[in-house]
């Protein structure tokens, strides 16, 4: 999804739920990171799975956007 549709779809409310566990900014200025405007990564590793083995899954502990 776009920038501009992510803050306008988004609250920072929702950022802080989508966001917990993650040490990062959780204010407006980087609702357009939110991860509820990208594509669900197990759908996107499905999709290629003729093209990727996957080896590991790494989970993410923080976000730097200055």
């Amino acid at each position: 999804m776009s920038r501009s549709k992510a803050k306008k779809q988004f609250s920072v409310e929702d950022l802080m739920q989508q966001t917990a566990g993650v040490e990062c900014r959780k204010d407006e200025g980087v609702l357009d990171e939110i991860p509820g405007a990208y594509k669900p990564i197990d759908e996107v590793m499905q999709n290629q799975s003729d093209l990727v083995e996957v080896v590991a899954t790494l989970k993410q502990v923080v976000c730097v956007k200055r």
